[in-house]
């Protein structure tokens, strides 16, 4: 996989963000685009899409205004983060199918999780691949539904695992709200 450098700055900016729906207890989720450049990925930009919340979920809304806008600047998607902000860091079912649809357009795209009122509060995740891409490609439910196979997905931050993201100070990035 090539290596995502991901601005050390992100979270906070996110977080500012979504702050006024973490207060109401709603998720708010946001799309991580950025640049390859010497066989790596850089995020440069944090782009936040309309979108509907709940406590549990959240889904873009206007998604063509979203790619109309990712295109015009020639990012490429590199993935997505949410909060959970009545949760821990983890990948639900929802997340697990949503993250696949990413991860199966580019093999490094990273799944980001906030849960700013637990320890730890920021989870960085990929779907293992063969087997988590393969489960989650064949499950055909919707909505939140058990998983109870192991392994389908894995942290993916360098400092705490063998992963292929470096997160870094001083980066430059943008935070674009589309809502």
């Amino acid at each position: 996989l090539k290596t995502i450098f991901l601005p050390l700055s992100l979270e906070s900016k996110f977080l500012d963000t979504a702050m006024p729906n973490t207060q109401k207890k709603l998720e708010t989720c946001g799309i991580l685009c950025g640049k390859l450049s010497l066989d790596a990925f850089f995020i440069t930009t944090l782009v936040i899409p309309q979108q509907e919340s709940t406590e549990n979920t959240c889904q873009t809304k206007d998604e063509e205004t979203m790619f109309e806008f990712i295109d015009s600047k020639d990012l490429f998607v590199l993935g997505w983060i949410h909060t959970h902000p009545t949760q821990s860091c983890f990948l639900s079912s929802i997340d697990l199918h949503t993250h696949n649809a990413y991860q199966i357009m580019l093999p490094e795209a990273i799944a980001m999780v906030c849960s700013p009122s637990k320890t730890p509060s920021l989870g960085i995740f990929r779907l293992t691949d063969p087997t988590g891409i393969n489960i989650i490609s064949k499950c055909n439910r919707a909505g939140f539904h058990p998983h109870d196979e192991h392994g389908l997905y894995t942290t993916c931050d360098r400092k705490q695992h063998a992963g292929h993201v470096i997160t870094k100070d001083g980066l430059p990035f943008e935070c674009v709200d589309l809502r």
